[in-house]
């Protein structure tokens, strides 16, 4: 995430207009960073531990979306289409899976009504075809532990974005650390 921010600070622009929250979800969710700019953004460190909750994670990341949307018609305030960036090393796992069907209909909702734009990886062990039943767009399967290149491809794409007008189509180039 270091690499994703120092890329991000890179762009003057990206730097300002992109903003970054971090979600983290083991056996509990919970907002690791809420939404600050990226030119102020300090990576957290995070480690995989206990269970994943991640319908739980889905809906802490969809909620501090929705209310910093909000926050940002309450001021006037013009906003990109946020993203998701759901990052995993397993599959849902102690939660009921009525939290993970809300979470998947959920997505679903946010895409369909162009919210969200939910992208999912799966690193290490997790569980692709799972994941894949979840998300809209099909997960990616980051290759070997190369974050360092996938944090760079989010970070120019952000960039890509953060320079176009509201509602303008991006073309993202292509994610060359991961397969579907």
């Amino acid at each position: 995430m270091r690499i994703f921010q120092d890329e991000l600070t890179k762009d003057a622009l990206a730097s300002k207009r992109v903003e970054v929250a971090v979600v983290s979800f083991d056996s509990e969710a919970q907002v690791v960073q809420d939404f600050i700019s990226a030119d102020r953004f300090a990576p957290p460190t995070l480690t995989a531990q206990g269970l994943t909750h991640m319908g739980s994670g889905i809906h802490k990341a969809l909620d501090l979306i929705q209310a910093r949307k909000v926050q940002y018609r309450a001021n006037g305030i013009s906003y990109y289409r946020p993203w998701v960036f759901l990052i995993t090393a397993g599959a849902p796992q102690g939660e009921s899976d009525g939290v993970v069907e809300r979470a998947t209909q959920r997505i679903k909702d946010d895409e369909d009504n162009k919210r969200v734009v939910f992208f999912a990886v799966g690193v290490e062990s997790a569980d692709m075809a799972r994941l894949s039943n979840i998300v809209v767009r099909a997960p990616l399967k980051l290759l070997g532990l190369n974050f360092a290149e996938m944090f760079v491809w989010l970070s120019t794409s952000m960039q890509k974005v953060s320079q176009s007008k509201l509602d303008e189509q991006v073309a993202l180039p292509p994610p060359g650390w991961g397969k579907i």
